[in-house]
């Protein structure tokens, strides 16, 4: 669906460009686009590069275990139904930490795992578990302790104190989250028809 969207809004512009007579600003307006997004890449891999490096050396140190002992009695209470000691909820717990390190993209992969986990105990079923559904909630409105994207793209464009977004993410991350899991809970008590 939402390549659709993309794909009209790119034929509106240039039907809206031919009838305004603005062909050559459509043109240079695209290319100068795609080269700002590579040098917004370019600048993005080289944080998420570091990051990613920083969760490995915090895997193999025991420093996510670690954090997934702290997160336990949490995850016991957002996911009642799942076993402390089950390959889900390793992963939901795996991704939960990324997410909380700031690790963006570098935390996918987890997220994808702990989705198969969660698949596996749903047993394939066409509806979504609550569980999955908890889980989806939890990985978008996600906590970041350290937003190294934002603190990223906010040096990358010159801002002169990159990093004083923190303390709102911290707030608005946590409302977001507070927001979400108590809207998936009462959406799980209801009775389905």
């Amino acid at each position: 669906m939402l390549n659709y969207i993309w794909g009209g809004m790119i034929v509106i512009s240039f039907i809206s460009a031919v009838f305004t007579g603005r062909i050559d600003q459509m043109t240079a307006g695209a290319i100068e686009g795609a080269a700002s997004a590579v040098e917004t890449c370019i600048g993005l891999l080289g944080s998420m590069c570091l990051w990613t490096g920083i969760a490995k050396i915090a895997e193999n140190s025991g420093l996510i275990n670690v954090f997934a002992k702290l997160l336990r009695p949490l995850t016991k209470i957002i996911f009642p139904k799942l076993k402390s000691d089950s390959a889900a909820m390793r992963a939901i717990v795996m991704n939960m930490v990324a997410n909380l390190l700031g690790m963006g993209n570098a935390a996918t992969p987890l997220g994808i795992s702990a989705m198969k986990e969660l698949d596996k105990i749903n047993k394939g079923g066409s509806t979504a578990s609550n569980e999955m559904c908890m889980f989806v909630v939890i990985n978008t409105a996600s906590i970041q302790l350290i937003p190294s994207t934002v603190i990223s793209l906010r040096q990358m464009y010159g801002s002169a104190s990159p990093a004083e977004i923190v303390v709102p993410v911290w707030i608005c991350s946590v409302c977001a989250v507070t927001v979400g899991i108590v809207a998936a809970k009462i959406f799980q008590k209801r009775v389905r028809v």
